[in-house]
């Protein structure tokens, strides 16, 4: 599996399960709702810098971005 479609599942999974929309992440995480649906969807190659303001709104660490899951 590509990294970016990796990282993208865990980011929605992880939105999700706050039951939060992507224009409430987007505007937490202070990035546009569309580069954001673009990380989602593996389209975006989202700098480590964006993903860390990602993780941070979150409330997890920028890794669990990158963990495999079945």
């Amino acid at each position: 599996m590509d990294v970016r479609v990796r990282i993208g599942l865990n980011v929605q999974r992880l939105r999700r399960g706050k039951d939060w929309s992507q224009e409430e992440l987007a505007e937490r995480a202070d990035v546009h709702q569309t580069y954001l649906s673009g990380v989602e969807r593996g389209k975006r190659n989202a700098s480590i810098l964006v993903l860390d303001r990602i993780a941070k709104a979150l409330g997890v660490d920028v890794e669990e971005f990158f963990k495999k899951r079945r």
